[in-house]
This record gives structure tokens, C-alpha cells and sequence, in this order.
């Protein structure tokens, strides 16, 4: 499926009727769209699986819809988080179609999605940002004009570590080659959606930032950003898909330290490798990977193990069940804190 979860197909969506699948977490991870990196982070697909099913299963008790299904045990059956016995790293899931847009000499051509009426993924990212923390693409967009300040309801240029006094709702593409932000009129027009419906998913995008807050505030973190995904089921309902709530999917910080992959991405824009990821896309948008001459560098071993432990941690403490043996979430924080500092690291 991509290059961090794998999706088996089990019974595959047809124009009129949703399938059935199996989405199998990895210890893979991903920055900058380059795909799975060198290195692995140990029992990290497992710790990703167990946070979405919990935020799953607690949006389905406050009435929101989505595709989860429960967790695969280890007799192969599907099952609640409450029921499961050892951390699980495969989610069921109800599938819906993807239809990929058109592509020709970097324009995509949407149209197809103006002839489907349901069951088909809706082909954005709706992103919530209750800060501004750096590294944000926020910044990135405001440097080079692409947005101003009153696009996205600011008075004034930001500063990095900003707290917003409203949430933004951002969107971006998901289904291109590298995914753009546009405007919501454009999410209209390229999904063939009602307004009525773009405004449910804002209201969803809200409702589930709220929701996510609220948890992780319990456990000493902060909610920075995040991203979700939706489809229209073939009742014509708004749900929520792929997975929300975890740290590869949201911005958390712990005392101002990044508690999610936002760590790697640090570690790495101070390489060659960056440098050349980011010309490579000024250049050729489609075929920027192949302009890339070096490889990406592993992670130091200590900091693999240390984000390891951050994700397992994480999970143990919102989910209220020891699942995994490793310390603290603040002890992990600190640690984290003092091997970047000793590596001369900037967060």
C-alpha cells in the first residue's frame, strides 16, 4: 500500500459494494515522500496499530463512522482492543475504491470523479493546525508566496512555535505524485463533492482534533497538527479512513520536544541527502527521485532505539494497558533530549 503499512486485499470493492481488507503495520517509516528509509524502528508498527484502533474505537462511541473494523488476533479473528490479549500489529478494515486521477506532464485530471456517486476514497488530506510549531510547511508556503498571511486567517506574518487562537483547516491532494495544498474551492471542484460535504468533513476534521487533544493532553503531550482521510461508504456517508491519532499522523510535543517522526525529519534536513531532495523537487515535481545522487544516511543506533521506546511508551500510557516493556514516556523525553543534545542536534 505504501511505503509504512501494507494492505492485503481480501475481498476486493466493486463499483457497488465496499470490500474487506487487512492493513498490516511495519516498522518501516517514511520521510519527505522518499519512501521507506534505511533503518527500522523496533516495534513500531505494533505500538502505530494499537493507538488507532484506540482512536477508533473511541470515535465510534461518540457517533462518528469509519472503516475500522477491530484488530486481527493471534487466531487470525477480528477483534475490540479490550478483547485483545497481545499487541497486534494487523487492523480490519471495510475498503472502498480508489480512483486514481489522470495524470499527463505533471496536470491531473480529476473528472472521472464527477461520474461516481459513493464507495470510492476521497482523493485529500484535511489537515488541522492548532500551532505552528517549526518545521511546519506553513512557513515553507509563506516564504515563497505561494500563501499569505490572510489565507489562512492571520492577521500577521507567524512565528515558529505560534499557538493559534482557531484552529486552520488546511487540504492538500492525495493521490498525486507529491501532494499539493490547494484551496478548498478546489477540493470541490476536483472531488465532484457537494459543499454541504466538504463542510462534514471539516466538522469531522474538528471533531476528531478535539478528540485527539483531549486524550493525549492526559498524557503530558501536546497536539500540534495532524491529518485525516475520508471516503464516501455507499450509504453516502462521510467516514473516516486510514488511520488518526498516532505520532506518524499528528505533531506532538512533549515539553516543546517532537514526539513523532518530526525527529527524523530533523535529523535529516542537516544531511547532503536533504539538500539534494530538495532541489531534485524545485527541478522535476514527478521525477525528483531519480535526480537524487546519495542515499539516506541510517539513524545513529542510539537515536533508533530511543524512538522506539518513544513510540511504544506513547502507546502503553494513552491505552492504559502495558503492552510493551520500556520506560516512561518522560524518561524515554529526557533521554531523547540529552542524545540530541550531545550530537549537536537541533530540534
Amino acid at each position: 500500500m505504501c511505503s509504512v503499512k501494507d494492505l492485503t486485499v481480501i475481498i476486493k470493492s466493486t463499483e457497488d459494494k465496499p470490500g474487506f481488507g487487512k492493513f498490516s503495520f511495519s516498522d518501516r517509516y517514511s520521510v519527505f515522500d522518499w519512501g521507506a528509509m534505511p533503518d527500522q524502528i523496533e516495534k513500531k508498527g505494533k505500538a502505530l496499530c494499537l493507538i488507532s484502533a484506540y482512536f477508533f474505537e473511541k470515535l465510534y462511541k461518540i457517533g462518528a463512522k469509519s472503516h475500522y473494523l477491530g484488530l486481527f488476533n493471534e487466531q487470525g479473528t477480528v477483534v475490540s482492543l479490550d478483547d485483545l490479549t497481545v499487541p497486534s500489529g494487523e487492523m480490519g478494515v471495510v475498503l472502498y475504491r480508489v480512483i486514481q486521477p489522470l495524470e499527463n506532464k505533471g496536470i491531473y485530471d480529476y473528472s472521472e470523479y464527477n461520474n461516481i456517486n459513493n464507495n470510492f476514497l476521497i482523493p485529500l488530506e484535511l489537515i488541522y493546525r492548532n500551532t505552528l510549531p517549526e518545521g511546519s510547511s506553513v512557513f515553507k508556503r509563506l516564504n515563497t508566496g505561494e500563501i499569505k498571511p490572510e489565507d489562512i486567517g492571520l492577521l500577521e506574518l507567524p512565528m515558529p512555535g505560534m499557538k493559534l487562537d482557531k484552529t486552520i483547516l488546511d487540504v492538500s491532494t492525495k493521490l498525486e505524485t507529491i501532494d499539493r495544498y490547494i484551496s478548498w474551492q478546489e477540493a470541490l471542484i476536483i472531488t465532484g463533492l457537494y459543499p454541504e460535504e466538504i463542510n462534514e468533513m471539516k466538522e469531522t476534521t474538528q471533531l476528531i482534533n478535539n478528540l485527539i487533544t483531549r486524550e493525549v493532553k492526559r498524557i503530558g503531550l501536546s497536539n500540534e497538527d495532524g491529518k485525516i482521510e475520508c471516503a464516501l461508504n455507499e450509504k453516502d456517508e462521510i467516514i473516516l479512513v486510514d488511520v488518526f491519532g498516532t505520532p506518524d499522523e499528528c505533531r506532538f510535543t512533549y515539553d516543546g520536544l517532537h514526539v513523532s517522526k518530526e525527529l527524523a525529519r530533523n535529523y535529516y534536513r542537516n544531511t547532503e541527502w536533504y539538500d539534494q531532495i530538495e532541489k531534485a523537487k524545485k527541478i522535476d515535481r514527478k521525477s525528483w527521485k531519480s535526480l537524487v545522487e546519495v542515499s539516506p544516511p541510517h539513524l545513529p543506533e542510539r537515536l533508533a532505539i530511543l524512538f522506539s521506546y518513544m513510540y511504544q511508551a506513547v502507546c502503553n500510557e494513552l491505552t492504559l494497558r502495558n503492552w510493551f516493556e520500556v520506560p516512561s514516556l518522560s524518561e524515554i523525553m529526557k533521554d531523547i533530549n540529552i542524545e540530541l543534545n550531545n550530537k549537536d542536534y537541533k530540534n
